[in-house]
């Protein structure tokens, strides 16, 4: 079976698997938020769809400004954070890009495209003393969950002057084990991207945001095109964003939550690894015939064939509702009581 590079739109899952689309799909393949979002949105749809969108999001960076404790000429909005890492590949194209692995597949797929330099690393040790680099990770990390404290990233960029650190955090509002500092620090070599499709439960609208110093903004500005987040997406992320009790709900949600069914599932008898996000690793002999099993349930999971060092031995597993989360418990005991 043909694995697609990312999770979500399982539709294509079962295509490539042979299997017809159930009615309904539990998809624990994409690690966006489950819980509840602000109701009682009403898009200005005549704007959204005639007028040209604000290309500086002027609205929204002044409210992610104040969310996350840096002036708004520190942040740029970009259509998803995609964007943004297609935006920074081609301006660090120039330099050996050093991947901190396993991660997110898209940091190499888009240095790739620029013709960048690329390798591999498995630990923030391997960059230290890199001259003219830029060092990728996710933080906390996807795949794994895994995060490294602020403290030891900011020491390293403060060590490396010459590096430019580029510090994914998509998950960051997720964080469950700890209680995060508000304000995001400012250095002139430390690149920052945050992901309102995941929190906010946006994917579809894809808006997410760069936080960089001021000299590196404007240099990155220059490579966006104009008007390169619809206004429709812009009112959702508004909207969303206005949610005060939202981050709050969420981390105490999932720290409910992801003890008891990682704590279920390694009763069940499978090794689950730690994790400090809505997401986890779950080790898999077999993870075309786990993952066969499951699709048959109606319920999607994530494979680890395309992350470096983890080669399919496992599969990424997204908490959702306490409902949707007793159905994947389930469907995994009787995956091992069948023997399969």
């Amino acid at each position: 079976m043909e694995f697609r590079a990312h999770g979500a739109n399982p539709e294509k899952l079962y295509a490539a698997a042979g299997l017809p689309t159930p009615a309904k799909i539990y998809d624990f393949s994409t690690n966006t938020n489950a819980v509840p979002q602000r109701a009682g949105f009403v898009p200005d749809l005549r704007a959204a769809l005639e007028d040209y969108p604000d290309g500086d999001c002027t609205e929204l960076r002044e409210a992610l400004s104040r969310e996350f404790g840096v002036p708004a000429g520190n942040i740029i909005v970009s259509g998803g954070s995609n964007e943004a890492i297609y935006i920074i590949a081609s301006y660090t194209a120039a330099r050996e890009n050093l991947i901190l692995q396993p991660v997110y597949g898209e940091y190499k797929k888009a240095l790739d495209g620029y013709g960048a330099r690329t390798r591999n690393i498995f630990s923030l040790a391997e960059a230290e003393g890199a001259r003219d680099a830029a060092v990728w990770l996710c933080n906390p990390c996807n795949p794994t969950g895994a995060l490294i404290p602020g403290a030891e990233l900011d020491a390293a960029a403060e060590h490396n002057p010459e590096t430019l650190f580029i510090i994914d955090e998509a998950y960051r509002d997720f964080v469950w084990t700890e209680e995060l500092p508000r304000a995001v620090k400012i250095h002139p070599n430390v690149v920052r991207l945050r992901s309102l499709t995941k929190i906010y439960d946006l994917c579809g609208a894809r808006v997410g945001a760069l936080i960089a110093h001021e000299a590196a903004a404007e240099k990155i500005k220059a490579r966006q095109p104009e008007w390169n987040v619809s206004g429709l997406a812009q009112q959702a992320a508004l909207w969303r964003a206005g949610d005060e009790t939202l981050k709050r709900r969420t981390r105490e949600y999932y720290a409910r939550e992801i003890p008891r069914l990682t704590a279920a599932l390694r009763e069940a008898g499978f090794a689950v690894r730690p994790t400090c996000a809505n997401f986890f690793l779950m080790e898999i002999p077999d993870d075309e015939k786990f993952i066969r099993f499951l699709l048959g349930r109606g319920i999607v999971v994530r494979h680890t064939r395309n992350f470096a060092g983890l080669d399919g031995k496992f599969v990424r597993i997204a908490a959702r509702t306490k409902e949707e989360d007793d159905l994947l418990i389930e469907a995994c005991a009787d995956y091992l009581g069948a023997g399969v």
